[in-house]
């Protein structure tokens, strides 16, 4: 029996031999957790990180040691010369598009190795055909590389890179809406010496967004030039308020610095307000809390696998990043998943979420996320636009118990809805 909430018999039935079955998947995600940490607790003690970093400042920042100590330290976690870690990057896509700014110049020209971007990216490189201060405005060229078969199409890249010059190739590691697979470090690895070997001097950019930690290595320990992220994902532990983090080599970081604030200015200003302790223990906690997503991913692909539905990854497929896609079919099964999660949320449980007009998204978006911290998708969340196939993309949990309960109550709510059977 289920001691706390209203679930059906035989969906804890299936609950048990979800959780047998993929116990052999945990222990390499602790593997991995307890390499990643080690890691990471290393790279604070090799920068002398100190209760003084810990500390509050006011106006300009100037001077400011717990900020730029932050920064060496998740640069070493990283494996990158520098790194840029700040509480006001609004966004993962507000962290990319300065990132993009601060390397990229009018008539240079990028290219991305991924096809189609992520639905908040396409305004920044003004591939909308709107004129609001986008890439395209300031004459800066976008083209992409479709996907074949769901992957990089190599032989593709290579002949467009040979065909113009062009300074930067673009690589979205996470699957975003789409079913293709995320892209794991090691095929990574294999665009950024594609890239080198056919065009050297152009700039590899990875967008790493939900893939920090999830393996041991990442895209900056294997060629890549550059690659951003949200502190609301996988860096921030779930502790992080805000925030991104830009990483990679020193001269980008230092370009992508006067993007940030301001030229002649760069990293040397900006008072951190108090943030500092919530940004030092969210990283330092990371490691731990994206192997608690990753256990909750692997947990839900192996339940609704036996309830009968699609999901990628499979239970037993090596990961690339904390995402989960289940298909559901029709509309009806993808809202009802999405309140029986917000249900089994700490905040807002209460709450029932309805599809609406998201800002820089063409279909109707329903999102589950009942979190502490507003959009962080390293908490229990799960969204999807309207639209076919009707998948919904599940990612976070800040520990997997609390984790596994939301997913129980997103299938007893299909259920009930009469769009799962299971009597």
């Amino acid at each position: 029996m289920e001691p706390f909430f209203q679930i059906h018999k035989k969906l804890l039935d299936y609950d048990r031999e979800a959780l047998e079955s993929v116990a052999p998947m945990f222990r390499q995600i602790e593997e991995t957790t307890r390499y990643n940490q080690r890691k990471m607790l290393a790279a604070f003690i090799r920068n002398g990180v100190s209760e003084s970093h810990l500390g509050i400042s006011t106006g300009y920042g100037y001077g400011d040691r717990g900020r730029d100590t932050l920064d060496r330290v998740l640069a070493d976690a990283l494996g990158a010369e520098d790194a840029l870690v700040r509480h006001n990057f609004v966004s993962g896509t507000h962290t990319l598009a300065v990132a993009l700014f601060g390397v990229l110049r009018p008539s240079d020209r990028m290219l991305c190795l991924t096809g189609r971007p992520y639905d908040t990216l396409i305004g920044v490189l003004g591939i909308d055909g709107k004129s609001d201060g986008s890439l395209a405005d300031f004459s800066i060229g976008y083209d992409e590389v479709p996907l074949k078969a769901g992957k990089p199409d190599h032989e593709a890249i290579a002949e467009r890179l040979q065909s113009r010059a062009y300074k930067m190739a673009y690589i979205q590691r996470s699957r975003g809406y789409s079913l293709r697979p995320s892209l794991s470090v090691a095929e990574i690895e294999a665009l950024c010496a594609l890239v080198k070997s056919v065009s050297p001097d152009t700039i590899v950019m990875v967008d790493n967004c939900y893939g920090e930690f999830v393996e041991p290595k990442e895209p900056t320990e294997v060629g890549a030039d550059l690659m951003a992220g949200s502190l609301i994902k996988n860096p921030g532990g779930g502790i992080a308020p805000s925030g991104g983090y830009i990483a990679g080599r020193k001269d980008l970081i230092e370009s992508c610095s006067y993007r940030m604030t301001c030229a002649g200015v760069g990293r040397e200003a900006g008072a951190t307000l108090g943030h500092n302790r919530a940004l030092y223990l969210g990283l330092f906690q990371a490691p731990h809390v994206t192997g608690e997503a990753l256990k909750a991913a692997v947990y839900a692909s192996s339940l609704f696998s036996r309830l009968g539905y699609e999901v990628t990854p499979r239970p037993d497929e090596p990961r690339a990043d904390i995402i989960q896609a289940i298909l559901l079919r029709d509309k009806e099964s993808l809202i009802a998943f999405c309140k029986g999660m917000q249900s089994g949320a700490p905040v807002d449980s209460f709450v029932v979420p309805e599809p609406w007009d998201m800002p820089g998204y063409d279909d109707p978006v329903i999102m589950a996320a009942g979190a502490f911290t507003l959009g962080a998708s390293i908490e229990l969340s799960a969204d999807a636009p309207l639209r076919e196939p009707f998948a919904v993309w599940m990612q976070g949990g800040l520990n997997f118990d609390s984790a596994q309960a939301g997913i129980l109550l997103a299938a007893e709510s299909m259920r009930k809805s009469g769009s799962l059977k299971i009597d």
